[in-house]
C-alpha cells in the first residue's frame, strides 16, 4: 500500500526513539499498564506520533481495563486503516495510521458498553496527545 507520507527505514529510525520505531514501524507492542497516555483524562486530540495525523479524540476514549488507551471510534472514518492480522496464532484486526502506515494497535469488537461496540486498543508510544 502506498501512503501519503513515505520515508525510508533510515529516516524513520532517525526521527523515532528505538521504542517508538519498534512499535510504529515493526508492529511491536508496549507492555500493558506502562503507557504514558493510559490515564490521560484531559480533553484533546490523539495523533500519530510518526506523522502527526489526527486519529482519536478524548470524547471517544474509555476505560477498558485492558492496559492500553482505548477508544470506541477514530476521529474520522479514513484516519486509520484496518488490516487482518493472523500473527500470534490468532485472527485479529491491526490498526494502522492511514497517512503513514504506522502500527497503532488492534481493534476488537468486545465492548458492548460503547456506542460502537468496538475497542481500539492503542499503544501509548504510537500516539501524541494535544490538550484542547
Amino acid at each position: 500500500m502506498t501512503y501519503p507520507v513515505q520515508k525510508t527505514d533510515e529516516q524513520w529510525k532517525a526521527e523515532l526513539s528505538p521504542e517508538e520505531y519498534a512499535v510504529l514501524r515493526e508492529a511491536g507492542t508496549e507492555r500493558a499498564w506502562t503507557g504514558e497516555l493510559l490515564d490521560e483524562k484531559r480533553l484533546g486530540t490523539y495523533s500519530c506520533r510518526a506523522c502527526g495525523q489526527e486519529l482519536f479524540t478524548s470524547e471517544t476514549k474509555f476505560e477498558s481495563h485492558c492496559g492500553w488507551p482505548s477508544f470506541y471510534e477514530p476521529k474520522a472514518g479514513d484516519a486509520v486503516e484496518l488490516i487482518e492480522d493472523r500473527s500470534m496464532g490468532m485472527k485479529r484486526v491491526e490498526v494502522r495510521c492511514a497517512n503513514c502506515g504506522s502500527h497503532l494497535g488492534h481493534v476488537f469488537d468486545d465492548s458492548p458498553q460503547t456506542p460502537t461496540g468496538d475497542r481500539f486498543c492503542m499503544n501509548s508510544v504510537s500516539l501524541s496527545f494535544k490538550q484542547q
